[in-house]
């Protein structure tokens, strides 16, 4: 890695681009609901420590990790849009698919590091963000975007009380249909790949 290369324009384009994949605001009602799940906690050191080592991991390692396994970005992209797609269905019709062993531990990482925060959108980002940008910008646009993501998920208990139980479902419905159109996106842009 260069640090030579280092410019405040390209980390604030990677840090942008990251956020708005990786949506935390968005993902709000979604964490919510897997936090009362996991027995009302969430681990945020674990979980923004799981999703930071997936997303620098990726950015060196990708590639050749996917390869070592004998698979391809696409085929990364379609297994994380199916668990992405669950968990939308889940928030719009209120049925539990995730069922998790009230273990705030493994729950911080498995769904909330991956795929929630540190999915497939992320992760085919980082790696499409290398054709364009030095690896130290985007190191850095990713340590940035992870302490936005410690925040989140600290001030969680605070984010639901100003939104109020009422405000929390509407959210999450509406939230969830965007998770399921996400999941449509990314499934349907990388079927495409099989179907050839």
């Amino acid at each position: 890695m260069d640090f030579s290369q280092i410019t405040l324009k390209e980390i604030l384009t990677v840090t942008f681009t990251l956020f708005a994949v990786i949506d935390m605001v968005g993902n709000v009602p979604v964490l919510a609901s897997l936090r009362v799940k996991m027995g009302g906690e969430i681990r945020s050191v674990e979980a923004t420590f799981a999703s930071g080592a997936l997303m620098i991991l990726f950015l060196f390692l990708g590639k050749q990790f996917l390869e070592l396994l004998g698979l391809d970005v696409q085929s990364f992209a379609v297994a994380g849009s199916i668990v992405i797609f669950i968990i939308g269905l889940e928030m719009v019709l209120g049925h539990d698919f995730f069922k998790s062993d009230g273990n705030a531990r493994t729950g911080s990482v498995v769904p909330i590091a991956f795929p929630l925060i540190a999915g497939s959108g992320t992760l085919t980002t980082i790696m499409s963000l290398k054709a364009n940008y030095y690896d130290a910008n985007i190191f850095f646009g990713i340590l940035i975007n992870c302490v936005i993501i410690y925040v989140v998920l600290r001030s969680l208990k605070w984010i639901e009380k100003v939104l109020g139980p009422n405000g929390m479902v509407v959210i999450r419905k509406f939230f969830g249909v965007i998770l399921l159109a996400i999941a449509v996106k990314i499934f349907g842009s990388n079927m495409a790949h099989f179907i050839k």
